[in-house]
């Protein structure tokens, strides 16, 4: 599967493309956003984001050999990328995958990362057949997992200093959710 795109009500989410580089810069240069994901720098660079843009477009073009998927989050009304959403760790024998979503600050409050949430679920599970996803969350994050909860997420542990935030340095614990297909809670 190459060029994929999926459709919400308000939301596509769908491959980045180099284009999106203002949009990711816009999003994850806001230390509000930055320091509940353990990879991003902050500030985030032009350089950053093609960088991150250019692995997503070589990695789409493994096709279903991929191990991950990373979707931009474009809401249709404005036509910009308002955050980015991912399947990794894909163990297709196991039926697994973890992942992860952002979304800038700009638009929260609004539903849109449930929603694109959602539907990277339903993916996970309807197209790609998976059984169960594993996620996450820091602790002092309890929007993330809020959400996660109304899908029927279900904590699992706590990884004890798991991370080094790159974005503030913080040594940070991760809290590990799990969802299983059964357990699934269809919005």
């Amino acid at each position: 599967m190459y060029n994929i795109k999926l459709e919400t009500k308000r939301l596509i989410l769908r491959e980045w493309n180099k284009e999106d580089v203002d949009d990711i810069i816009d999003g994850l240069n806001n230390i509000e956003v930055s320091k509940w994901l353990a990879f991003v720098p902050h500030p985030y660079t032009k350089n950053d984001a093609e960088k991150w843009i250019e692995f997503c477009i070589e990695n789409a073009k493994k096709g279903d050999s991929r191990n991950s998927y990373d979707f931009a989050i474009e809401l249709k009304s404005e036509k910009k990328v308002i955050g980015g959403v991912s399947l990794d760790k894909i163990n297709k024998s196991q039926g697994t995958a973890g992942g992860g979503i952002w979304i800038n600050a700009k638009y929260h409050g609004h539903g849109y990362g449930t929603e694109a949430f959602g539907k990277r679920i339903e993916f996970a599970f309807n197209t790609l057949k998976l059984r169960r996803l594993e996620n996450g969350y820091f602790e002092g994050n309890p929007y993330s997992y809020k959400m996660q909860e109304k899908f029927g997420y279900k904590i699992e542990g706590m990884r004890r200093k798991a991370f080094i935030c790159i974005a503030n340095g913080k040594v940070m614990d991760e809290y590990i959710t799990g969802l299983l297909k059964e357990e699934w809670n269809k919005e």
